[in-house]
């Protein structure tokens, strides 16, 4: 039988978790990670245009809105090469990290708002010290594992998981102002979803370690639905850990979400992205969602009404959003209609 088919006839097999219904909100209007001005504004953007009622209305979720994190101003120079606005990076993603962990403690999924993708540092780190067994599936049209040693252009938004991984420690030089954060997460419980701009070096690092990536070509080779059911195999065979997804709205194409900062055509559909977050739902082991990169400032109105809607689409699927809509919970619901015969 073929490989693909027996992961997800495995996966059909494993046992089902029941989805959490109530939600926490964090909003993260940061942008140091990189250089374009506009990805701040986003969490607002967001709010303004219905992410709140849009997901009250997914049935039986409980919404509480967390605010956002305070974001500072002054930094103070350190010397690291090629690492632009570390301190900034840090004291953020120091405050995110708590806010996580509280949100999950407090008992529900973590929905993180950004900002550009340097803020998965603060996210994963929280949701690693509540759940230390969690995977990660990182979907991006990049591989975001950069160090300050391999990065072309110097911003925090590429270094993210090479940051957080325990395996890629060594390779960084002392980080003033980071003391807070001690890699501990395996890059053996990292999958990436989308890629289809990574640098060498990112390249070694995903096959040196065997992390099981689905760029572009495997996804159109094999569909979105096998793809992350072969991830999901791969990191949790048991299927019983929670699920972390780091979700770049450049994953998608850039027809479907222009106003980003460094968009690559030939990603995602958003029909696919939707399909894989459905699919992640379903496993009821979701509990934590961030969802960066999306700028308001880049693109006309329609450009930048056409990401916002892509990215409220994506969230609520994830949260449990029925395509086919809600049925009724009882059969009294049902409007009584009468026909006259005469």
């Amino acid at each position: 039988m073929n490989f693909i088919k027996v992961l997800v006839r495995n996966m059909s097999q494993t046992k089902k978790w029941e989805p959490l219904k109530k939600v926490g909100i964090i909003g993260v209007p940061f942008e140091k990670g990189q250089k374009k001005y506009g990805v701040s504004v986003a969490p607002a953007a967001m709010r303004s245009s219905g992410l709140i009622e849009q997901l009250e209305e997914i049935d039986g979720l409980d919404i509480k809105d967390y605010g956002d994190i305070d974001v500072g101003s002054f930094e103070e120079p350190v010397n690291v090469d090629n690492m632009a606005h570390l301190p900034l990076v840090s004291d953020c993603n120091r405050k995110l990290s708590e806010r996580v962990a509280k949100i999950l403690k407090d008992g529900r999924v973590a929905v993180t708002i950004g900002g550009d993708h340097s803020i998965g540092v603060g996210t994963v780190d929280g949701h690693y010290s509540v759940n230390n067994d969690m995977i990660l599936i990182w979907v991006d049209a990049h591989a975001d594992i950069n160090t300050n040693k391999t990065s072309d252009s110097g911003s925090v938004h590429g270094m993210p998981v090479a940051l957080l991984v325990k395996e890629l420690s060594d390779y960084w030089p002392y980080l003033p102002t980071m003391d807070w954060q001690v890699p501990k997460f395996s890059i053996k419980n990292l999958g990436y979803i989308g890629l289809r701009s990574v640098d060498k070096y990112e390249r070694l690092a995903i096959e040196k370690y065997n992390v099981p990536a689905f760029a572009m070509e495997d996804v159109e080779e094999y569909g979105i639905k096998k793809s992350i059911h072969h991830v999901l195999q791969i990191l949790d065979p048991e299927g019983t850990k929670p699920i972390h997804v780091s979700f770049d709205i450049d994953s998608l194409d850039a027809l479907e979400a222009p106003s980003t900062g460094t968009p690559v055509r030939g990603g995602l559909s958003l029909r696919e992205a939707i399909n894989l977050m459905e699919i992640v739902h379903s496993t009821g082991r979701l509990r934590a969602i961030d969802l960066v990169e999306i700028n308001p400032a880049l693109g006309n109105e329609v450009d930048r009404r056409r990401t916002i809607e892509a990215g409220l689409t994506v969230l609520k699927a994830a949260l449990g959003f029925s395509r086919r809509g809600t049925a009724p919970r009882n059969i009294s619901d049902l409007p009584i209609q009468t026909h006259n015969n005469n």
